[in-house]
């Protein structure tokens, strides 16, 4: 990790008296900003000369320093004190340097490395191995060289190998080995990856992939294979290959049970099983169980409605129109092809194309970090393009993706959402409370008082296993309800603090339904397909899918400006049908509301929903980076050398079309 110049000036229209120099707080204000304007006026410019104007020997000077003498006078800002030297400029980079290694303060060292960037290895390049090791080549290639091939450039390279009978024989075994492995990241989709990927980049859906194919080079028989949404991340070519994976461990003698809602692997399937009829406490018993067929026929199953066609998602009867854009010109941050994108604004765009074809690279390694570098001057390592300019004002960038909404017991929807401060008030107007002072403070758990101090709010106490996870058991005291008895005789219509917690959203919309604020928020929850969850459930056992659609309705509940930019990863992730159609009227009401969506998404039913796509390919990795087709659904689908408008062309043909 190096400190980087552009981190330390990261807007080079701006001058040094606008503020220019990142890590300093005050610009002007104190020692530093009498220290800039002195260097300034030796080298020929001013403090009010914006960076870019500066000739190459002025930035490097500021920059980096000069052995130049020069005489710094400094006074207090009342003027009662003085003080001058005659010194060198060691230079912006430096300093921050130095200022980083002698301070003490862990909290200010976090502060100075996000002006820092991880750069190569200046010995080694990257490469991590010694040049004696790199020195080793088989085909003109070394070690380091064929792992950071892609596993389809793998492939072809083993294939291609050129080698003696001596060579071929000596490595016949080691070549079947490694052929197998790739053939078999090959099948499951991935054959975009770079082999030398670093693990924590992958998505869950990669991860989950890889694993798939180390078992099916294993060849094992009498297996149990469980696997949870393997369809996550996979556009629907790559989907067959998957399936295809799963019905060869079926057929070398294994059991495999799959919990998923892509309607393919469901179609594939020999056996399906469906729970329901809803969620939570309405869920629970099996509805139908048999062949996808058999499925089908079921009335009382939801899924087999959708199956049927007798329930669906209908294609919009209109397309909003695009009037203007957010362009981004000149992306080619990893695979991407020097491509220019044009994002619609205040409509609902979809982001399409194979896995690893740059979708993410574009949406979120440009876009988005370069327009938070733009409205909220953030100091973010953008991805590489020449500029980004829209034709409309953004107030404010939001990213709704599928992280959790907090990382401990403690959090839960209720808080999130800030529902649990309406809920707190009620209680403290309470004549109960009233009678007693008590104040909404009464009844939080975060706050000595109301709580239990037995766990401190938490209701459970944990417990350090020392070389195993900490283990979690109910608090003695309280039972788990968090509160003490005192805190818990309050009521309101019969129910205690600790009640309400307990209870689902749809049993709280009983409770406060005279009550609009909270009413309100509830309603919001019940409409993303979250009726079911608890109030307060925490926070670590919520799905991906929940904490991002809980995400949603704090957005929602927010007063509209109507110039936000909303991004969204795959949000259909862990959905049914049904919640998918949820969830396609709540992005629709955000953009009613005059904001633009912009979503990656490999569901059909969000991607016909769309007003505008953006399909990239035409492959993954290498192969890819590059507009394939923008439009309309109805033109996406026309377009031959769209694999999503393939897939498309045909959804939309058993449907009738909406107008282009």
């Amino acid at each position: 990790m190096e400190f980087d110049p552009d981190l330390i000036i990261p807007d080079k229209t701006r001058c040094i008296a606008d503020g220019a120099v990142a890590p300093y707080r005050n610009p002007m204000d104190g020692f530093r900003g009498q220290y800039l304007a002195t260097v300034a006026k030796h080298f020929g410019f001013s403090v009010m000369t914006p960076i870019k104007d500066l000739t190459e020997e002025q930035y490097n000077a500021l920059m980096y320093g000069s052995n130049e003498k020069m005489h710094f006078s400094m006074s207090t800002r009342n003027g009662d004190a003085q003080w001058s030297h005659n010194g060198e400029w060691e230079g912006l980079l430096p300093q921050t340097a130095r200022l980083y290694s002698q301070t003490k303060s862990e909290w200010r060292k976090r502060e100075m490395e996000g002006y820092m960037r991880v750069f190569d290895c200046p010995a080694c390049k990257g490469k991590r191995l010694k040049d004696k090791i790199l020195a080793v080549r088989i085909n003109g290639k070394s070690i380091i060289d064929v792992t950071d091939l892609s596993v389809s450039g793998g492939l072809a390279f083993f294939d291609g190998l050129k080698l003696t009978d001596k060579e071929a024989e000596i490595s016949r075994q080691i070549i079947k080995e490694i052929r197998g492995r790739l053939a078999f990241l090959e099948k499951v989709g991935l054959s975009y990856l770079t082999l030398s990927r670093n693990a924590g980049t992958l998505s869950g859906g990669e991860a989950q992939r890889i694993r798939l194919a180390t078992q099916i080079g294993t060849n094992l028989m009498g297996v149990l294979y469980v696997l949870d949404e393997p369809s996550i991340g996979l556009h629907q070519r790559d989907n067959r290959k998957l399936i295809e994976s799963l019905q060869t461990l079926r057929d070398l003698g294994n059991t495999v049970i799959v919990v998923e809602h892509d309607e393919d692997m469901i179609r594939s399937a020999d056996h399906v099983i469906d729970i329901g009829p809803g969620a939570g406490m309405h869920g629970g018993e099996v509805i139908a169980e048999g062949n996808p067929k058999q499925i089908e026929k079921n009335k009382k199953s939801l899924t087999g409605q959708y199956l049927a066609g007798t329930k669906s998602i209908a294609v919009p009867a209109t397309r909003r129109k695009a009037g203007k854009f957010i362009t981004v010109k000149g992306c080619r941050e990893n695979n991407l092809k020097k491509i220019d994108a044009k994002f619609p604004i205040g409509l609902l765009t979809v982001v399409t194309g194979v896995s690893g074809s740059g979708k993410s690279t574009l949406v979120y390694e440009t876009l988005y970090k370069g327009m938070m570098q733009i409205i909220n001057r953030s100091r973010e390592q953008v991805g590489k393009h020449d500029k980004i300019v829209f034709d409309a004002d953004i107030d404010k960038v939001i990213v709704i993706d599928q992280s959790p909404i907090g990382r401990t017991p403690r959090s839960n929807p209720a808080t999130y959402t800030k529902l649990f401060d309406e809920i707190r008030t009620v209680f403290a107007g309470t004549k109960e409370a009233k009678m007693r002072g008590y104040t909404p403070g009464r009844f939080s758990f975060n706050i000595r008082g109301g709580r239990c101090e037995a766990c401190e709010g938490d209701g459970l106490i944990r417990i350090e296993m020392n070389f195993l996870p900490d283990v979690y058991i109910e608090c003695e005291e309280c039972k788990g309800k968090r509160y003490n008895r005192e805190t818990l005789e309050v009521q309101y219509k019969g129910k205690s603090i600790a009640d309400v917690l307990d209870m689902s959203v749809e049993e709280a919309l009983n409770l406060f339904e005279n009550i609009p604020s909270i009413r309100s928020k509830l309603e919001m929850l019940s409409r993303v397909g979250l009726d079911y969850i608890k109030l307060g459930q925490s926070s670590t056992t919520l799905s991906g899918g929940e904490a991002q659609r809980i995400k949603l309705t704090r957005e929602l509940a927010k007063r509209a400006t109507g110039r936000t930019l909303y991004l969204l990863d795959e949000p259909t992730t862990g959905l049914h049908f049904d919640d998918t159609k949820k969830l396609i009227k709540v992005l629709d009401d955000l953009v009613e509301k005059g904001n633009t969506v912009i979503v990656i998404e490999h569901n059909l039913d969000v991607i016909k929903s769309a007003d505008y796509i953006i399909d990239i390919g035409p492959e993954g990795g290498d192969a890819g980076g590059k507009i394939v087709a923008c439009g309309t659904p109805e033109k996406v689908a026309s377009v031959p050398g769209s694999y999503t408008g393939q897939f498309l062309k045909e959804m939309l043909g058993r449907k009738s079309p909406a107008p282009s």
